[in-house]
């Protein structure tokens, strides 16, 4: 193997599992040791940095970084990240004195966000700070976007979207809500430098099955449900409901259905449970309120008297693999299932939908409907016109839409700069020694024993009555503290230098995972299989110094590496040092380096 190339940005970038699973490359461990330490504002800032979105997305997020978490190597569970975001958000002081200012001049250039969601925010907020003249289009009468339409007021208070949309709104940014862009022609007609589209994915999927347009007025599309019970058009359901889905969709409507007067509300889903698309949180949900989740079945008929819906009629099946591990559903044989009820939320999938952009004025679809965009750039064939969001690669979640948005914003700068939009800024990267003396550090090394804390939930009792009650009472300071402290710093790196190693193995005996070893050097795959303990995770690089005065080399495996610095401590030479690695992601405004 080659020497590791400490260097690159990437290579301890991907050492901190949880920043690298976040799109938004959000700085996890850094925030987290804010939070312990009392600086709320700081972490707060940190996040919104980088996610925008703080309060709301320490309350909904789909967490990609802690399935990623080193912590859930070495214990049960990975470090609760989300919930400490919320913490964050909780306990700030007030920030916006801290926030970027209007500029006082404004480069000339006018660009427009078509629909108020996360990734036309993110647009926003990042070009308005750079002199742009920013407006956004909404056909709703605030911000927010699908946040505000379809996640329900028990899981995300309005009060926490208008705080943090505001924060962006108060940039400079012009609003035109209640308005529909009904024809993009008329939009590039306009003098707009250029266009971003956010529209999200407006459209639920139906369940064309028969009966479907006798029970039509019983049968209701699940985020159309969903955005009328936001608004308040909806304000009851019947006594029995069914709801057809697996994703987090339908575990929001079937949790809505029971605080609306549902009292025998059934999840239907055509795969297992495992397989389920929902979040494990929220099937959890979902079960701890009483709601059954019935698995392995497909609906065949609505079925119905004189126009009123008596139920749903399912096929029972079951899966089979194929050689190459693909899922096929075949019938079982079994007597068809049927399941009385009232009404039925129909969640089995979100599409886009674009009828007011039309196909003659050069920007080409593909075969599913969808924009031909350049997935680096998100720019579409029509040069000015950008997307991000769901509306740009298919229904995903905020944080991919927050990510996107800052995508969407680098290429629009460059493009209204005349700048090649492929060659993209770099991030910013910082590595630095935490050692303040022979045993000392400047950040918290003792590796917690704590268990995962739970998140403090008002009593179903009340929670049931009120859809707009929120659940969930998020982590007190102390509780928040506890958390905190289960946080590896995976982003303090145990850098190596070869040329002061002595090659006394004493950090190979005091190593607590035994991740140390020194070894003739080899082909990748055979000296995993001969370091001390066998690195079995192939997707976590190993760092491989250079040839040392014995002939070996030292390998470390990062994947069960604790970054508790006990190497480093007892080193007698110095040779490993704990160096804080800190990466931001390059936003609108950022220069490339000249080489």
């Amino acid at each position: 193997m080659k020497p590791t190339d400490i260097s690159a940005p990437d290579y301890f970038h991907k050492v901190v599992d949880c920043q690298w699973a976040c799109p938004a490359h959000t700085p996890v461990p850094e925030y987290i040791r804010m939070i312990a330490a009392g600086h709320y504002s700081e972490a707060y800032l940190i996040n919104w940095r980088s996610n925008v979105f703080p309060g709301i997305l320490g309350r909904v997020c789909d967490r990609p970084c802690e399935p990623a978490c080193r912590r859930g190597r070495v214990d049960k569970e990975p470090v609760a990240i989300c919930r400490l975001k919320r913490v964050a958000a909780d306990f700030k002081d007030d920030i916006r004195s801290r926030l970027p200012q209007i500029p006082v001049n404004n480069n000339g250039k006018r660009v427009v966000c078509v629909g108020a969601g996360p990734a036309s925010l993110t647009v926003a907020r990042d070009l308005a700070v750079q002199g742009y003249q920013v407006t956004v289009f909404d056909n709703g009468k605030s911000a927010g976007g699908m946040m505000r339409s379809q996640i329900p007021k028990f899981r995300l208070p309005d009060a926490v979207i208008d705080e943090e949309c505001d924060y962006i709104l108060d940039l400079g940014v012009e609003t035109r809500f209640n308005h529909w862009v009904a024809s993009l022609r008329e939009l590039l007609a306009e003098d707009w430098d250029a266009i971003f589209v956010g529209t999200g994915a407006p459209r639920g999927r139906d369940a064309e099955i028969p009966g479907r347009q006798e029970a039509a007025a019983h049968i209701h599309i699940g985020i159309d449900w969903l955005s009328n019970v936001a608004f308040g058009h909806v304000t009851q359901i019947a006594k029995r409901v069914v709801v057809l889905g697996g994703g987090n969709t339908a575990m929001d409507c079937c949790r809505s259905a029971r605080r609306l007067g549902g009292e025998d509300v059934q999840v239907v889903v055509r795969s297992g449970f495992e397989e389920m698309k929902a979040s494990p949180w929220e099937k959890e949900d979902a079960l701890h309120e009483g709601i059954p989740i019935h698995n392995f079945l497909v609906p065949k008929e609505f079925t119905h008297e004189q126009g009123r819906l008596t139920g749903v009629l399912f096929e029972r099946v079951r899966a089979e693999y194929d050689a190459k591990g693909r899922r096929k559903l075949v019938p079982t044989g079994e007597a068809d299932t049927h399941i009385e009820c009232d009404e039925v939320l129909v969640a089995i999938g979100q599409e886009n939908s674009f009828p007011w952009i039309e196909r003659d004025i050069g920007l080409e679809f593909d075969q599913w409907g969808m924009p031909v965009l350049d997935p680096q750039t998100l720019q579409s064939t029509l040069p000015r016109v950008f997307f991000g969001g769901d509306a740009a690669l298919g229904p995903k979640n905020i944080i991919t839409a927050v990510a996107q948005g800052h995508e969407a914003a680098i290429s629009i700068d460059c493009f209204c700069r005349g700048k090649d939009l492929a060659k993209r800024p770099p991030p910013t990267v910082n590595l630095v020694s935490q050692k303040m003396g022979i045993h000392e550090w400047s950040y918290d090394n003792q590796v917690s024993e704590e268990a995962r804390k739970k998140v403090p939930m008002k009593g179903l009792d009340s929670a049931l009555k009120n859809i707009k009650l929120e659940l969930e009472l998020g982590f007190d300071p102390r509780l928040a503290y506890a958390e905190a402290e289960r946080c590896l710093n995976c982003d303090i790196e145990t850098v190596f230098s070869p040329k002061i190693c002595i090659e006394c193995d004493a950090c190979v005996d005091i190593c607590p995972t035994e991740c140390i070893t020194f070894t003739g050097n080899g082909e990748e795959a055979e000296l995993r299989g001969r370091l001390k303990a066998p690195a079995k995770n192939a997707g976590q690089a190993l760092y491989l110094s250079d040839t040392l005065k014995t002939g070996r080399v030292m390998v470390k495996d990062e994947n069960i590496c604790l970054h508790c610095g006990m190497c480093a401590e007892r080193c007698p030479t110095g040779a490993w040092d704990m160096q804080k690695f800190l990466l931001e992601m390059a936003q609108a405004g950022a220069e490339i380096r000249k080489t």
